[in-house]
């Protein structure tokens, strides 16, 4: 791939014949099938599309010039535009827009509705799947996608024709944006009745698990009789072990602005480091916001991708994660074809009452898909990727924490 501040080129004649292509198949639609639909106009841009937007399995979104608050979060409905809809909840809303071009501040607590860089034309069998990028999650901005007649978030129907938008919610830090900024992504999936289904067969995943591709920890034979495609993963309040082992961070209530662009801001001016002691377990207060990481390294083999979906509920009123997609390569060692040392961070909120958390209990799963084509790039392979073989980490904008 170019550099990062290279276009993607878009020559007429470069998109391969019918004869030359594969075979459509069903399934999360990597890389280079990206590339194809910006080569055919299905995803066109106001400014050119760079290179380093195309990630293994998704395409990160740009946010526009202008942000507009707005008093609520809604959906526009069904047969109604975005705008229209903005227009009927405040028909002076446009008085009040704020230009990005040149950067600007989002406060915590408020609500703000942005026209993305970015459009589609898509296929009637390619729908539309987003998530915030991990660093927009581990700021505890709550990002979510929005298209015109829309009635739920993060999701483009198949065949959608139109703009795009998202709702950004800064909840513990105000942050400074520009034009440009990316704080969602968006993953493409094909699923058709003339096309080649791909699904996972209950043996396949069985060999996932044994041979260690996608997980390895003790007691591993407990996971075998999982539902397929689904790994059950729990929580590290532990790390290294010892009296005063960093196992997490809380975001603090009062802390200074975010410029997004910027890196090297120091980890203590925003968050409280949370330490082991005596007992494995950590009381989550309501509305405090927690990063946390998981028990479990966890791995994503080159033929899949893959997303983090919330435990039951029943379980405990928590949330453990905004941002949750994990691209193909993820945590993945090419050279023994295993799962490496990546741990899944968790970004933490209890709701309404004090929970207790504790060491090796069930948060989430990881909820695994068939890619519809290996993806000619992965994750952490030479693209700049920031969390590879991570463990406890901050988002990017934060330098490296001595946890002694």
């Amino acid at each position: 791939m170019a550099s990062a501040v290279s276009k993607i080129s878009l020559p007429s004649d470069s998109a391969p014949t019918a004869q030359e292509r594969p075979r459509a198949t069903t399934g999360i639609l990597p890389c280079q099938t990206i590339e194809e639909m910006l080569r055919a106009g299905e995803i066109t841009a106001a400014t050119d599309v760079l290179v380093d937007q195309i990630q293994p399995a998704s395409i990160d979104l740009r946010l526009g010039t202008i942000a507009y608050p707005m008093d609520a979060s809604f959906l526009p409905g069904t047969g109604v535009t975005v705008l229209e809809k903005m227009r009927a909840l405040d028909e002076c809303f446009e008085d009040f827009a704020i230009d990005l071009r040149e950067g600007a501040v989002l406060e915590k607590g408020r609500v703000y509705v942005i026209p993305l860089l970015e459009s589609l034309a898509l296929k009637s069998e390619v729908a539309g799947f987003a998530n915030p990028k991990s660093s927009t999650g581990r700021l505890d901005i709550l990002t979510r996608l929005i298209a015109d007649g829309a009635t739920v978030f993060d999701q483009v129907e198949q065949g959608y024709h139109g703009q795009l938008y998202v709702e950004v919610a800064p909840r513990s830090f105000s942050i400074v944006v520009k034009t440009g900024a990316r704080l969602n992504q968006l993953r493409f999936q094909r699923s058709r009745r003339s096309a080649t289904p791909m699904p996972i067969a209950a043996d396949e995943w069985q060999e996932l698990l044994s041979s260690g591709q996608i997980t390895h920890v003790e007691g591993i034979e407990r996971k075998l009789s999982e539902e397929k495609g689904m790994l059950r993963f729990t929580v590290d309040l532990i790390g290294s072990g010892g009296e005063n082992a960093l196992i997490g961070w809380r975001a603090r209530k009062h802390s200074r602005r975010i410029d997004l662009e910027k890196r090297d801001y120091d980890p203590l001016d925003f968050w409280e480091p949370i330490r082991f002691h005596k007992t494995p377990s950590l009381t989550l207060d309501p509305d405090e916001f927690y990063i946390l990481m998981t028990k479990e390294a966890v791995a994503v083999p080159p033929n899949y991708a893959a997303e983090m979906v919330p435990y039951d509920t029943r379980a405990g009123e928590f949330r453990v994660h905004y941002a949750g997609f994990f691209d193909p390569g993820f945590g993945w060692n090419a050279t023994t074809g295993k799962a490496g040392s990546s741990r899944a961070v968790l970004e933490v909120r209890s709701h309404e009452v004090p929970f207790l958390l504790e060491h090796g209990q069930t948060v989430g799963w990881l909820c695994y898909e068939r890619m519809a084509a290996r993806p000619q790039m992965l994750y952490g392979q030479g693209i700049g990727s920031n969390y590879q073989n991570q463990a406890l980490k901050l988002a990017k904008q934060f330098r490296a924490f001595d946890k002694n």
